[in-house]
């Protein structure tokens, strides 16, 4: 099915399965463009999805993993004027290190290697120059290859190989490398023989998160409790779906409601989806049970000790930390912590990757992660521990393995030729477009395309898969 079709049953029902960005921000734009026929359902008590906040029993707010608010994209950017008056939002500049052998360097690392031994740093621009010198790794190779050819096997060993295995729980040469696009920093081998020469020049940050902003109060869960609020039709949390007739345009929840639909954005795991969704075809069914997700724990730790560190959040690709990655919470907003008294608390949020499905020991890793965070000395060994939250978020991150396109090709056109349009970070599997700013216009992009045909922006469908293909119509 086209994007760019005219328009496609804009006065028949739409259902939107999720209170995420992406659906509640699909559900402002139906209603925005005047289309009232709408109704939201959200398996969870509140909205938010994976932009979710808590406050646990000490008062300290913790998000569901790292997220703050940047974007190049002028839709999500006025929404975020709409939600928020200026003095609402806090703004930052982006500080970053990786923890590398008992020492900190600046992120990007592949642009710090004068932070290293000097013999150490030589041989791993002399490994870099030779990989560009050789050309880029083609499109089509495994994340491990490319990243041996595009950085070489120094920054591999160093940073790349340790920090990707971690975050990912995957073997890389499993991955794909076609997610990458902009999610990794270049290199100018010239500018760092420079800085081993003759020391380190000023490095321009880079990365469209080298400034972000954050809600004065409320963690991220903020901005989808706001868009929640200027909703003026159906929404419904608690109301999980367990059951989809594609044929009938129907759909059952867990209370024995049947609902109709015509149009259903569903923006969910998409497994899932595939899982609870009558008479597709059994390619499908395998193509989406191969599809794979990390978990991931986050670990909140809260401490009476002053928030001292001014940095935003630190990468730990080794094994002196569980975790990945770790965000001084506390210094995003003075909120986050209990009296909004950052001069007394200081807080910590961790996160750790898990393979999906696997069992979690919350004592023994609260008590892991306070150790490595004194350990690296972002805490002092005589602050107390005031808190210890930890949320299990069970579909974290899409795991773009090497079949994930192929799966794709054959699974969205189907549910695109029943009405069944699936958006979002987990609706795509695609981490590429995974960001809540690409969920938001996601949202919107498909309420558009429903009512007026306008072309998706974010999204493009994937070209149909010929394996198969008869058997999947």
């Amino acid at each position: 099915m086209s994007n760019s079709r005219s328009r496609e049953h804009p006065d028949s029902p739409v259902v939107i399965l999720g209170g995420g960005p992406c659906g509640l921000a699909c559900a402002y734009e139906l209603q925005r463009l005047g289309h009232r026929d709408w109704l939201l359902l959200e398996a969870a008590p509140e909205v938010g999805g994976l932009g979710s906040s808590v406050v646990d029993e000490a008062g300290f707010t913790w998000d569901l993993g790292g997220h703050v608010v940047f974007s190049k994209l002028r839709s999500f950017d006025e929404l975020m004027g709409e939600l928020f008056a200026p003095a609402e939002l806090l703004h930052h500049d982006r500080s970053s290190f990786v923890r590398h052998d008992e020492s900190w360097v600046p992120y990007p690392f592949q642009q710090h290697l004068h932070h290293l031994p000097a013999a150490r740093a030589r041989e791993c621009l002399d490994a870099l120059a030779a990989a560009q010198a050789h050309g880029p790794a083609p499109a089509e190779a495994d994340f491990a290859s490319w990243l041996e050819g595009t950085y070489g096997p120094g920054l591999v060993e160093e940073f790349f190989g340790p920090y990707n295995r971690k975050i990912w729980a995957a073997d890389l040469a499993e991955m794909s490398a076609s997610w990458i696009a902009e999610r990794i920093a270049p290199c100018d081998t010239d500018a760092l023989r420079r800085a081993l020469d003759a020391g380190p020049s000023l490095v321009q940050p880079w990365g469209p998160n080298a400034q972000f902003a954050f809600p004065a109060s409320g963690g991220s869960g903020a901005i989808w409790r706001r868009l929640a609020g200027r909703l003026n039709g159906d929404v419904h949390t608690g109301k999980a779906v367990v059951h989809i007739d594609a044929a009938s345009r129907t759909l059952l929840t867990a209370d024995g409601a049947l609902l109709s639909y015509g149009q259903l954005v569903a923006t969910g795991a998409l497994d899932k989806l595939i899982a609870m969704t009558a008479a597709v075809p059994d390619e499908l069914r395998q193509a989406a049970s191969a599809l794979r997700h990390t978990t991931v724990a986050m670990v909140g730790l809260g401490y009476r000790a002053p928030t001292t560190d001014r940095r935003s959040w630190l990468y730990f690709p080794g094994s002196e930390a569980p975790f990945y990655r770790a965000t001084n919470f506390s210094a995003y907003s003075p909120a986050n912590v209990p009296g909004a008294d950052p001069g007394r608390y200081s807080a910590w949020m961790t996160e750790t990757s898990l393979p999906a499905g696997s069992l979690l020991d919350r004592t023994g890793l609260v008590q892991e992660c306070d150790a490595a965070l004194r350990r690296c000395g972002l805490v002092p060994e005589t602050a107390e521990q005031v808190s210890g939250h930890v949320e299990l978020i069970p579909y974290a991150y899409p795991v773009p393995t090497v079949g994930r396109d192929a799966a794709l090709a054959l699974i969205q056109p189907w549910l695109e030729e029943h009405r069944i349009y699936s958006r979002g970070r987990f609706g795509t599997w695609r981490y590429e477009i995974g960001n809540m700013d690409h969920a938001v216009t996601m949202g919107q992009d498909i309420a558009r395309r429903l009512v007026n045909g306008t072309p998706e922006r974010i999204y493009t469908a994937p070209a149909r898969s010929t394996v198969g293909a008869g058997h999947a119509r």
